[in-house]
Protein backbone atom coordinates (compact mmCIF):
# COMPACT_ATOMS: atom_id res chain seq x y z
CA UNK A 1 0.00 0.00 0.00
CA UNK A 2 3.02 2.42 1.14
CA UNK A 3 4.62 1.63 -2.19
CA UNK A 4 1.31 1.83 -4.23
CA UNK A 5 0.80 5.26 -2.75
CA UNK A 6 4.17 6.64 -3.14
CA UNK A 7 4.05 5.49 -7.27
CA UNK A 8 0.74 7.62 -7.68
CA UNK A 9 2.25 10.38 -5.59
CA UNK A 10 5.71 10.29 -7.72
CA UNK A 11 3.07 9.69 -10.96
CA UNK A 12 0.89 13.05 -10.21
CA UNK A 13 4.21 14.64 -9.09
CA UNK A 14 5.72 14.22 -12.90
CA UNK A 15 2.61 15.10 -14.66
CA UNK A 16 2.35 18.23 -13.38
CA UNK A 17 5.61 19.37 -14.18
CA UNK A 18 5.13 17.79 -17.68
CA UNK A 19 2.25 19.84 -17.87
CA UNK A 20 4.45 23.25 -16.82
CA UNK A 21 7.38 22.48 -19.08
CA UNK A 22 5.01 22.02 -22.41
CA UNK A 23 3.11 25.45 -20.86
CA UNK A 24 6.68 26.91 -20.92
CA UNK A 25 7.35 25.69 -24.05
CA UNK A 26 4.00 26.89 -25.85
CA UNK A 27 4.27 30.39 -23.97
CA UNK A 28 7.71 30.88 -25.64
CA UNK A 29 6.31 29.66 -28.70
CA UNK A 30 3.58 32.19 -28.70
CA UNK A 31 5.90 34.88 -27.82
CA UNK A 32 8.24 34.23 -30.10
CA UNK A 33 5.96 34.22 -32.89
CA UNK A 34 4.67 37.65 -31.32
CA UNK A 35 7.79 38.84 -31.62
CA UNK A 36 8.42 38.13 -35.41
CA UNK A 37 9.87 41.17 -37.37
CA UNK A 38 7.44 42.19 -40.24
CA UNK A 39 4.65 40.10 -38.89
CA UNK A 40 1.13 40.97 -40.81
CA UNK A 41 -2.02 39.41 -39.12
CA UNK A 42 -4.04 36.68 -40.50
CA UNK A 43 -6.88 39.04 -41.35
CA UNK A 44 -4.09 40.99 -44.20
CA UNK A 45 -3.21 37.39 -45.11
CA UNK A 46 -6.36 36.18 -46.38
CA UNK A 47 -7.45 39.76 -47.33
CA UNK A 48 -4.47 39.37 -50.00
CA UNK A 49 -5.57 35.75 -51.07
CA UNK A 50 -9.39 37.42 -51.18
CA UNK A 51 -8.26 40.17 -53.83
CA UNK A 52 -6.18 37.44 -55.72
CA UNK A 53 -9.32 35.26 -56.33
CA UNK A 54 -11.42 38.35 -56.84
CA UNK A 55 -9.30 39.85 -59.65
CA UNK A 56 -7.44 36.76 -60.76
CA UNK A 57 -4.96 39.60 -62.95
CA UNK A 58 -1.81 41.21 -61.82
CA UNK A 59 -0.13 43.36 -63.78
CA UNK A 60 3.97 42.38 -63.40
CA UNK A 61 6.45 45.26 -64.46
CA UNK A 62 10.08 45.33 -65.62
CA UNK A 63 11.28 48.27 -66.97
CA UNK A 64 15.21 48.22 -67.84
CA UNK A 65 15.26 52.11 -66.54
CA UNK A 66 13.97 53.78 -63.69
CA UNK A 67 12.94 56.64 -65.33
CA UNK A 68 10.22 54.55 -67.62
CA UNK A 69 8.77 52.50 -64.50
CA UNK A 70 6.48 54.71 -63.15
CA UNK A 71 5.28 55.48 -66.25
CA UNK A 72 4.44 52.08 -67.17
CA UNK A 73 3.15 51.19 -63.70
CA UNK A 74 0.80 54.10 -64.21
CA UNK A 75 -0.33 52.83 -67.74
CA UNK A 76 -1.28 49.60 -66.35
CA UNK A 77 -2.95 51.14 -63.24
CA UNK A 78 -4.91 53.01 -65.64
CA UNK A 79 -5.78 50.57 -68.04
CA UNK A 80 -7.86 48.80 -64.87
CA UNK A 81 -5.63 46.72 -62.91
CA UNK A 82 -6.16 46.12 -59.29
CA UNK A 83 -3.46 43.93 -58.75
CA UNK A 84 0.37 44.42 -59.65
CA UNK A 85 3.95 43.17 -58.80
CA UNK A 86 7.39 45.63 -59.21
CA UNK A 87 10.50 43.68 -59.69
CA UNK A 88 13.54 44.01 -58.66
CA UNK A 89 15.42 43.96 -61.39
CA UNK A 90 14.16 47.18 -61.75
CA UNK A 91 16.52 50.29 -60.95
CA UNK A 92 14.91 51.75 -58.27
CA UNK A 93 12.17 49.12 -57.66
CA UNK A 94 11.73 49.51 -54.00
CA UNK A 95 11.37 53.35 -54.31
CA UNK A 96 8.73 52.83 -57.33
CA UNK A 97 6.77 50.51 -54.96
CA UNK A 98 6.69 52.79 -51.91
CA UNK A 99 5.56 55.62 -54.14
CA UNK A 100 2.62 53.29 -55.64
CA UNK A 101 1.98 52.02 -51.97
CA UNK A 102 1.11 55.11 -50.56
CA UNK A 103 -0.60 56.69 -53.47
CA UNK A 104 -3.39 53.67 -53.91
CA UNK A 105 -3.07 51.88 -50.23
CA UNK A 106 -6.81 50.07 -50.77
CA UNK A 107 -7.20 50.13 -53.67
CA UNK A 108 -4.73 48.86 -55.60
CA UNK A 109 -2.70 45.83 -54.17
CA UNK A 110 0.82 46.02 -54.56
CA UNK A 111 3.65 43.44 -54.57
CA UNK A 112 7.34 42.53 -54.88
CA UNK A 113 8.88 40.20 -57.16
CA UNK A 114 12.33 38.68 -58.35
CA UNK A 115 12.71 37.77 -54.62
CA UNK A 116 15.80 35.84 -53.91
CA UNK A 117 16.36 35.47 -50.68
CA UNK A 118 14.66 36.54 -47.04
CA UNK A 119 17.04 39.72 -47.32
CA UNK A 120 15.17 40.63 -49.96
CA UNK A 121 11.72 39.87 -48.76
CA UNK A 122 12.61 42.09 -45.62
CA UNK A 123 13.50 45.07 -47.91
CA UNK A 124 9.74 44.35 -49.98
CA UNK A 125 8.09 44.26 -46.87
CA UNK A 126 9.73 47.51 -45.38
CA UNK A 127 8.91 49.34 -48.80
CA UNK A 128 5.50 48.54 -48.31
CA UNK A 129 4.73 45.35 -50.33
CA UNK A 130 1.58 43.34 -49.80
CA UNK A 131 2.89 40.14 -51.12
CA UNK A 132 5.91 38.77 -52.14
CA UNK A 133 6.74 36.56 -55.57
CA UNK A 134 9.84 34.56 -56.62
CA UNK A 135 11.25 33.60 -59.37
CA UNK A 136 12.39 30.17 -58.59
CA UNK A 137 10.83 27.61 -55.64
CA UNK A 138 12.83 28.90 -52.36
CA UNK A 139 12.13 27.17 -49.43
CA UNK A 140 13.69 29.38 -47.10
CA UNK A 141 11.56 32.27 -48.52
CA UNK A 142 8.08 30.97 -48.57
CA UNK A 143 8.96 29.62 -45.19
CA UNK A 144 10.14 33.24 -43.57
CA UNK A 145 6.91 34.72 -45.63
CA UNK A 146 4.33 31.64 -43.84
CA UNK A 147 5.81 32.56 -40.36
CA UNK A 148 4.43 35.94 -40.74
CA UNK A 149 1.59 35.86 -42.37
CA UNK A 150 2.41 37.35 -45.45
CA UNK A 151 1.54 35.09 -48.88
CA UNK A 152 4.56 33.88 -50.91
CA UNK A 153 3.61 33.20 -54.81
CA UNK A 154 7.24 31.40 -55.57
CA UNK A 155 7.63 30.28 -59.29
CA UNK A 156 7.49 26.78 -60.18
CA UNK A 157 7.97 24.78 -63.25
CA UNK A 158 6.92 20.94 -62.43
CA UNK A 159 4.17 19.15 -60.63
CA UNK A 160 6.55 18.50 -57.91
CA UNK A 161 7.79 21.99 -57.38
CA UNK A 162 4.24 23.03 -57.43
CA UNK A 163 3.36 20.56 -54.63
CA UNK A 164 6.41 20.93 -52.98
CA UNK A 165 6.09 24.92 -52.78
CA UNK A 166 2.28 24.29 -51.41
CA UNK A 167 3.30 22.10 -49.18
CA UNK A 168 6.23 24.91 -47.59
CA UNK A 169 3.70 27.17 -47.55
CA UNK A 170 2.83 29.15 -49.97
CA UNK A 171 -0.81 29.42 -51.07
CA UNK A 172 -0.51 30.27 -54.44
CA UNK A 173 1.82 28.99 -57.25
CA UNK A 174 3.58 30.53 -59.71
CA UNK A 175 4.05 28.83 -63.21
CA UNK A 176 6.92 30.45 -64.19
CA UNK A 177 7.32 30.96 -67.32
CA UNK A 178 3.66 30.25 -68.29
CA UNK A 179 3.99 29.74 -71.88
CA UNK A 180 6.44 26.43 -71.19
CA UNK A 181 3.09 23.71 -70.87
CA UNK A 182 0.29 26.07 -72.26
CA UNK A 183 -3.47 26.03 -70.77
CA UNK A 184 -3.97 22.19 -71.22
CA UNK A 185 -0.81 21.76 -68.94
CA UNK A 186 -2.48 23.82 -66.54
CA UNK A 187 -5.66 21.84 -66.90
CA UNK A 188 -4.03 18.50 -67.00
CA UNK A 189 -2.13 19.27 -63.72
CA UNK A 190 -4.57 21.44 -61.96
CA UNK A 191 -7.16 18.84 -62.23
CA UNK A 192 -4.95 15.89 -60.91
CA UNK A 193 -4.20 18.21 -58.26
CA UNK A 194 -7.15 20.11 -57.60
CA UNK A 195 -5.75 21.80 -54.13
CA UNK A 196 -2.77 23.79 -56.07
CA UNK A 197 -3.81 27.72 -56.81
CA UNK A 198 -1.05 28.07 -60.39
CA UNK A 199 -0.84 31.48 -61.64
CA UNK A 200 0.98 31.24 -64.90
CA UNK A 201 3.04 34.51 -65.41
CA UNK A 202 5.29 35.02 -68.60
CA UNK A 203 3.77 33.88 -72.21
CA UNK A 204 0.23 35.06 -71.18
CA UNK A 205 -1.68 37.95 -72.69
CA UNK A 206 -4.75 39.13 -73.86
CA UNK A 207 -5.04 36.42 -76.37
CA UNK A 208 -4.40 33.22 -74.10
CA UNK A 209 -5.59 34.56 -70.42
CA UNK A 210 -8.89 33.36 -70.86
CA UNK A 211 -7.84 30.26 -71.89
CA UNK A 212 -5.98 29.36 -68.46
CA UNK A 213 -8.17 30.72 -66.80
CA UNK A 214 -10.83 28.21 -68.18
CA UNK A 215 -8.44 25.61 -67.82
CA UNK A 216 -8.11 25.87 -64.15
CA UNK A 217 -5.62 28.51 -63.35
CA UNK A 218 -6.46 30.21 -59.84
CA UNK A 219 -5.17 34.06 -61.86
CA UNK A 220 -2.58 35.02 -64.18
CA UNK A 221 0.20 37.38 -64.20
CA UNK A 222 0.64 39.66 -67.31
CA UNK A 223 4.24 40.54 -68.36
CA UNK A 224 4.28 41.89 -71.90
Amino acid sequence: LFNAKYIITKMNSLRLAAQRTIGTRCMSTAAANSSLDRMQTAENFQAVLDKFAQIRACAVLRTPTSEACPKAMQAAIDGGFKIVEFTLTTPDCLEHLSNFRSKYDGDVMVGCGTILTTEDAEAAVDAGSEFIITPVMLPDVIEWCKERNIVCVPGCQTPTELVNAYRHGAPLQKLFPGVTGGPMWVKAVSSALPFLSINPTSGVDLDNAGDYLRMGAASVGLVA
